[in-house]
């Protein structure tokens, strides 16, 4: 069922969905790199921590609701009614974020769980209301874009610190781990969003990566770290 915001015109989603249904559609929006991948069942089950039979019964209910394409052993993704419904929940994942670490105080770390069930409040016009008093904001406080009310968003150009060449610096702009153990480590070593890195040497027999946060901090990165570090080279 739809039906249309007289004042926007925006076609607003009345699937009456679950807190599940949403999860599963937000989880293969994410696998499938926006919408441009087929996503296989196991690859669901192993992201949400479930069983793939569970994922497969899940499918086919999604798919009698139009929100996901499903072909048994063929994969599946999101449909372009799902994908909206994707969009809205990150969309109201990372405000709540924003809100939490802005306003409520919460260290970039401790927001995730929270916003994890903030994301399903269903009120239009709560989340229209939290944007505004948000100041519209772009980003997320890892980083990551939120789409506006029509699931729309520009990312920033990024790349992991391990593929920046030795004297080449950039802007921290996200993280791909965004775990709070990952999250501390960060805290710990004087890492942030915005934070300025340069490149100062390579380490070749384990990958891991020198350099220098702010033009301050002298530190020695694992591969691992760095793979998890974007940003916007300058």
């Amino acid at each position: 069922m739809k039906i249309i915001d007289k004042k926007s015109h925006n076609v607003i989603l009345m699937l009456n969905l679950s807190y599940t249904e949403e999860n599963y559609l937000k989880s293969i929006y994410h696998l499938s790199k926006g919408g441009k991948l087929e996503v296989t069942t196991n690859a669901i089950a192993d992201n949400l921590k479930t069983k793939a039979a569970s994922v497969t019964d899940m499918m086919k209910k999604l798919a009698s609701k139009n929100v996901v394409n499903y072909q048994k052993y063929k994969g599946v993704n999101v449909s372009e009614e799902g994908k909206k419904v994707a969009l809205l929940v990150i969309r109201k994942h990372r405000l709540w974020e924003v809100f939490l670490v802005e306003k409520m105080k919460f260290n970039w770390d401790q927001v995730h769980e929270v916003a994890e069930q903030l994301e399903h409040i269903k009120s239009s016009l709560l989340i229209k209301r939290l944007d505004e008093f948000l100041g519209y904001p772009k980003y997320d406080p890892h980083g990551d874009p939120i789409p506006d009310e029509n699931g729309e968003y520009k990312a920033t150009p990024q790349i992991p610190i391990n593929e920046i060449n030795i004297g080449h610096e950039g802007i921290i702009v996200s993280v791909k781990d965004s775990s709070s153990p990952f999250l501390q480590y960060l805290d710990k070593i004087g890492a942030y969003i915005g934070a300025k890195i340069k490149v100062l040497d390579k380490v070749d027999f384990d990958g891991s990566n020198e350099i220098i946060i702010d033009n301050k901090r002298t530190i020695s990165i694992s591969k691992q770290v760095s793979e998890n570090i974007l940003i916007s080279e300058s």
